[in-house]
């Protein structure tokens, strides 16, 4: 074998080596490389769960305190609308009985001839609505007679979430009496004019009626006092020759009978319930009553709004002449 021959061998053992070398410092770099990146991925891998926690934290601070304000806001809600929805209690929680609101001498002056212990009305509803009427025949023989009739009426409204409040409510049917009293059907010489004094606001209502019976003159007095309205009608007539009566003296008697109905309500309320001939009420009065407690039926429908005198009565001013 020649020296080349051998030499070849040699060079390939040289080259096999270092062919056995290179792999191996290669698989030496690209372990390096691998472990470097396992210890970068651990560390940001330690370092996700720290800045997790920081974000959950910074998260959990946040969410409590939106979730203190919405409960502060959920709670403030209810009793804004609760608020919103309470009406104020009725200032009247009773009414005084129809036929007891008035003193024996104010009934003697209006109805001389009526049974004192009245008529009441069908539809009463104790403490809520009421009324009572007398009518009186004063026959003079030959010169004839004059006729009187009074009607008293009284509704009480209390205070209700859904409708309002009770003077509101009573204030609405005031002014709905007041017209009802304005348009009555063949009335002459219709008068309107405030009434002071009495309740928180009156107003008298007057006109002349022409019936098959004679001349009647009609005085109409609604009073409004905080949750309670009170309708008083009064007339009168001269029948068979006897003579007309004024107009004036009518309504200024009709104006005293009202106003001692709106103190026969304080009185009811102050738990005396008698009848006071001489108090005007007044706000302050009227405040100082006791406020309802229990609530009653609305108020429906209106009271008494007869403004003539009765059929009963006509007929028996009829016998009577």
């Amino acid at each position: 074998m020649s020296e080349g021959t051998m030499h070849r061998p040699a060079q390939r053992d040289q080259r096999d080596q270092c062919e056995q070398r290179r792999p191996l410092e290669q698989r030496e770099e690209p372990a390096r490389r691998t472990s470097r990146l396992h210890r970068v991925a651990l560390v940001c891998a330690a370092a996700v769960p720290v800045m997790l926690v920081a974000s959950g934290c910074s998260s959990d601070s946040g969410s409590g305190d939106d979730a203190q304000k919405e409960a502060a806001t959920s709670s403030a809600q209810p009793s804004q609308s609760a608020s919103e929805k309470a009406v104020q209690e009725a200032a009247y929680a009773t009414l005084p009985k129809p036929c007891d609101a008035l003193a024996k001498k104010t009934l003697a002056d209006l109805v001389p001839k009526a049974n004192k212990s009245g008529k009441a009305g069908a539809s009463n509803e104790s403490g809520t609505r009421g009324s009572c009427s007398w009518d009186s025949l004063d026959n003079n023989g030959v010169k004839g007679s004059q006729f009187r009739w009074l009607n008293v009426s009284l509704l009480r409204f209390d205070s209700d979430a859904a409708r309002g409040e009770g003077n509101e409510l009573a204030q609405e049917y005031y002014v709905k009496q007041v017209k009802d009293a304005q348009a009555v059907e063949g009335a002459k010489n219709a008068r309107t004019q405030p009434v002071s004094g009495t309740g928180d606001e009156a107003t008298a209502v007057r006109y002349d009626l022409k019936k098959k019976e004679g001349s009647f003159k009609q005085q109409t007095v609604v009073t409004r006092i905080e949750n309670v309205v009170v309708t008083l009608d009064y007339n009168g007539a001269g029948l068979a020759g006897e003579k007309t009566p004024d107009a004036a003296d009518l309504t200024k008697a009709a104006e005293k009978a009202a106003k001692e109905t709106v103190a026969a309500v304080i009185a009811a309320n102050q738990g005396d319930g008698t009848a006071s001939e001489s108090a005007a009420p007044s706000k302050e009065a009227s405040k100082s009553a006791s406020p309802s407690k229990s609530a009653s039926k609305p108020a429906s429908g209106s009271a008494s709004k007869d403004a003539s005198p009765s059929a009963s009565a006509s007929a028996s001013a009829s016998k009577k002449n």
